[in-house]
């Protein structure tokens, strides 16, 4: 990347992960708007929250970068209703649609141990928000964290869609692999690319960033070992 791309790098991050969740969800917005969960009230809240903060996310990142700090410090109130709405719908579903740990998929596991990582996350940015190299690193990473239903959601619209046309025995044979290198791939990318910002901003890797990916290692290691 440039200077100039590493300037941009919140809004490019940002408009991204707009990207992946809007694909993650297409069927429920424009392919599929007919099925049970469109109907459903939790996961309607659900979704208008999370699709508000990354709307949200990619309007406060270009305002920053286009200096106009004023309103982006307006709508910090607006986003911090919003991440509220995702922590508090997020918590809701684990609630009652599943019963005990044990009952959980080691993949829902994880994603209910990344919530109080996003939550806390969220809450120190806006303690710190006054200091930006903390407030915008600890902003994004909460965001990092509840990236698991989009990826898992997202590989068959934007891989296994115009694969399977074109190679379908390939793509049968290695759909689990593929998947999990897609899942794990581009999420672990998430964070080395903001520890590529880190270095090639400030030499070195920010707390925040070391902190966020350690635990999302720990995490995955949890729930993959409980």
């Amino acid at each position: 990347m440039t200077n100039r791309t590493y300037g941009a790098y919140f809004s490019i991050t940002s408009a991204l992960l707009l990207f992946l969740s809007v694909a993650a969800f297409s069927d429920n917005l424009f392919t599929n708007v007919g099925q049970p969960s469109n109907s459903d009230p939790k996961f309607i809240i659900h979704g208008l929250f999370g699709l508000a903060w990354y709307v949200l996310l990619v309007v406060q990142a270009n305002l920053v970068r286009m200096r106009n700090v004023k309103l982006h410090r307006k709508l910090g109130i607006a986003t911090l209703i919003v991440a509220i709405g995702v922590t508090l719908s997020t918590l809701y579903i684990f609630v009652v649609v599943w019963k005990g740990w044990g009952s959980m998929a080691a993949e829902v596991r994880a994603n209910r141990l990344f919530l109080p990582g996003y939550a806390a996350c969220l809450v120190l940015a806006w303690l710190w928000r006054g200091q930006s190299d903390w407030h915008k690193r600890l902003i994004f990473t909460g965001t990092f964290f509840m990236l698991g239903p989009v990826l898992s959601r997202a590989y068959d619209p934007l891989i296994v869609s115009w694969m399977q046309p074109l190679f379908p025995a390939f793509t049968a044979r290695v759909d689990e692999g593929a998947f999990l290198v897609f899942f794990f791939g581009v999420w672990i990318g998430f964070f080395l690319s903001l520890a590529l910002y880190d270095w090639k901003t400030l030499r070195r890797i920010h707390p925040v960033t070391v902190a966020g990916f350690a635990w999302f290692i720990l995490t995955w290691l949890a729930s993959a070992l409980t």
